[in-house]
């Protein structure tokens, strides 16, 4: 039986200011009321959401570098700010820490932005395609790229090749399917990937990936 997770358990696990919990709990009763009109998230989810939610996004900070480095991220398909927006109330305080959220969909970028108004999240939503995003979206080559949901491995792969740079790191969430995801990918992909259980899901995983190079490219490198 899965014990109760709620606001007093992540507070202790990520030692949470009373301003960060005044955030959370703000961003919660915007994710209840908003989900009435538009669909954020299964409304089956919102009877756990501490942990189905906030515990799984910020199960990603143990992954972020340390304190005093400066570090972009981009979380892919925002949608109801998961983990993107959950992980900029946790880390925003950092110096040097940016948060982009790309999200194509105008309602769930409305719905974004209402939550970075009243929260004060250090986030920016990025209203774009992910296959049109660029540098001048974006900003700097991200640190990190997170998503949860989103699409398939091979498919982030392929769509962020515009976007990531050399030291650029995959931190995604990932459910009971990821085993047949990796095995796709590894057809096209030769990836540097470690999957870490999950906090929140018995059945789930953060894959990370640390590196990732078509085997295309690594063939014809091999035979110039």
């Amino acid at each position: 039986m899965i014990s109760r997770y709620g606001p007093d358990e992540l507070r202790a696990d990520f030692n949470l200011s009373p301003a960060q919990m005044t955030g959370f709990t703000a961003y919660l009763d915007l994710l209840s009321r908003w989900n009435e009109r538009i669909n954020l998230v299964g409304a089956s989810t919102l009877a756990d959401p501490w942990r189905r939610h906030f515990l799984d996004s910020l199960q990603l900070a143990v992954f972020a570098a340390p304190e005093n480095t400066p570090q972009h991220w981009v979380d892919l398909g925002s949608g109801a700010g998961f983990p993107g927006l959950a992980l900029s109330l946790l880390l925003g305080g950092r110096p040097g820490f940016t948060m982009r959220l790309v999200e194509s969909t105008g309602k769930k970028c409305v719905f974004l932005r209402e939550v970075i108004r009243v929260t004060g999240a250090p986030a920016t939503v990025v209203e774009q395609r992910l296959e049109h995003l660029t540098e001048s979206n974006i900003g700097d080559k991200p640190a990190i790229i997170t998503a949860r949901g989103f699409a398939p491995v091979q498919k982030i792969l392929e769509m962020t090749a515009q976007i990531r740079g050399p030291g650029t790191k995959y931190l995604l969430l990932k459910g009971q399917d990821i085993d047949k995801e990796l095995t796709l990918a590894t057809k096209c992909w030769r990836i540097d990937a470690i999957k870490h259980p999950s906090r929140a899901d018995p059945a789930g995983c953060v894959l990370e990936i640390a590196e990732a190079a078509r085997v295309a490219d690594i063939t014809d490198t091999r035979d110039t």
